[in-house]
């Protein structure tokens, strides 16, 4: 098998033919450094990378573990690289930020220590923008991550070198984590599937705000909905140190079976959520395409509307947002030499935590429980809602943030990223599902959203779609002739 249709398989026949022993682990390390190497340089998505004679090392390891028929799990050998805002034990943890750049971490993130447990080889980090704040991946440690389709456009965020280094064939599955759209945004921008998961579903651990951390979450990303699927069965799982997590268990990742094409769902279509939300021409276009594909296999799509005013969701997400992350990073901004090199939309994060009174959060918590019962009545009609992933198509990767959509302004540096703050405010399972391309050749997703705990029925009908409407088969540029 050449290099390139070995870094072509999905996951799951990867796993397969790993574990038949057809492909060996120092193959797939050795194709996925040669990969990394050839276009990395460009699109900037792997960071930290560990050094090619350790990761051959332990690729060599994995394979005579094989010989000796000790497969570790159904990642046995996979090369993975975690989320630079999360821990890998030896790695820097830099959250994209000169404050932080020379921790290394001396433990792994609980996820982390699943995705090894399952087989997995931890090779470096994936690039995010500075504390994860922003739906573009750019900072001043590692520089812009650059989209898979364009390099002269935003690979998306927070999450942007995960979806960037999937799209690419760097990685065959990858974790992201989600707040304001951080697995859905960048999914859509490079043409793969992002999962976030029910609020709970995937603990977090360590977390010194237990309690309060409700409103981000890790999940998986991948370029098929299976993929995403066995990843999530792998990171998903009550741990006591995480008190809020979920205890009812998902099946295994080697045995887990959608079971066949769901039958009749009934789809409501929230369009922009809002009549006076501004999306960028083309993109609600795309969405309706495919939800008629959807209808042609048998379902059944109805428009509706969210039942809260768009003022009350906006509000609620702001002020917790504000309180969540400028809780965490307010220690770092009281030190003046520290606070000098947090970008300013971090420091703005914090300035505005600091004026919040009691009062404010607790009317940002009361309107949060309006929007997740205003959500929480529409699936008395149906099973899955749809809108769309982002408000833009992939925008120019100099940009800081997109000052304005359809001639509308935006009044904060996420604003832009408004139509998914529902699905995040509500703890829903959402996957972001390729629906296509624009007119300028660069890609769009849908987010489909189910009921809280639905995680499973959301990535069965994603799976469906994907067998209907197979965007997600389409590669980019870098990999369309000879890799």
């Amino acid at each position: 098998m050449t290099p390139s249709a070995l870094l072509a398989l999905d996951a799951g026949a990867l796993s397969r033919r790993i574990a038949a022993r057809e492909v060996s682990c120092r193959e797939l390390m050795r194709a996925t450094l040669d990969r990394i190497h050839a276009l990395n340089p460009v699109h900037n998505a792997i960071v930290s990378l560990r050094s090619e004679e350790d990761l051959l090392a332990q690729a060599d390891l994995r394979d005579t573990a094989l010989v000796r028929g000790e497969a570790t799990g159904w990642m046995h050998g996979f090369p993975l690289a975690v989320k630079d805002l999360s821990d890998a034990q030896g790695l820097p943890t830099t959250q994209g930020s000169r404050t932080t750049a020379g921790r290394i971490a001396s433990g792994d993130a609980l996820f982390v220590q699943r995705m090894k447990k399952a087989g997995g080889i931890v090779i470096g980090k994936t690039n995010t923008p500075e504390f994860g704040l922003g739906s573009h991946t750019f900072n001043e440690v590692f520089g812009t991550t650059r989209n898979a389709w364009d390099p002269a456009r935003s690979a998306g965020g927070s999450s942007g070198g995960a979806a960037v280094a999937l799209a690419l064939g760097m990685l065959p599955v990858a974790d992201g984590s989600d707040f304001g759209g951080s697995l859905r945004n960048p999914a859509a921008f490079n043409n793969v599937v992002g999962f976030r998961p029910s609020r709970g579903r995937v603990p977090a651990v360590p977390a010194e705000d237990a309690f309060f951390a409700q409103l981000g979450t890790e999940g998986p990303m991948a370029r098929t909905t299976m993929d995403a699927a066995r990843l999530l069965c792998t990171m998903a799982g009550w741990d006591e140190r995480a008190p809020l997590s979920l205890a009812d268990p998902l099946p295994e990742p080697g045995s887990l079976e959608l079971a066949g094409p769901p039958r009749g769902q009934r789809i409501g279509w929230l369009g922009s959520l809002w009549s006076d939300l501004p999306l960028e021409p083309g993109i609600a276009t795309l969405c309706e395409q495919a939800l008629r594909r959807l209808q042609e296999a048998g379902h059944v799509v109805e428009p509706c509307t969210l039942d809260v005013p768009r003022d009350v969701n906006w509000n609620a997400w702001l002020v917790l947002r504000q309180m969540l992350t400028g809780g965490k990073l307010r220690a770092t901004y009281a030190q003046p030499e520290l606070r000098a090199l947090m970008k300013p939309e971090a420091v703005w994060e914090v300035e505005q935590g600091l004026q919040l009174t009691a009062a404010q959060l607790y009317q940002a918590s009361a309107q949060r429980t309006e929007v997740y019962h205003a959500l929480r009545r529409l699936f008395e009609r149906f099973d899955v809602l749809a809108a769309p992933s982002a408000q833009v198509f992939p925008f120019a990767a100099d940009e800081r943030w997109p000052r304005a959509i359809a001639g509308v302004s935006m009044d904060t540096y996420h604003r832009w990223m408004e139509i998914v703050t529902p699905f995040t405010l509500a703890g829903l399972p959402v996957a972001s599902v390729p629906v296509g391309f624009g007119d300028g050749g660069l890609p769009m997703g849908m987010q489909l959203a189910g009921p809280p705990r639905g995680d499973l029925r959301v990535l069965a009908l994603a799976h469906a779609f994907e067998a209907i409407a197979p965007w997600n088969v389409r590669q980019p540029p870098p990999l369309a002739g000879p890799a």
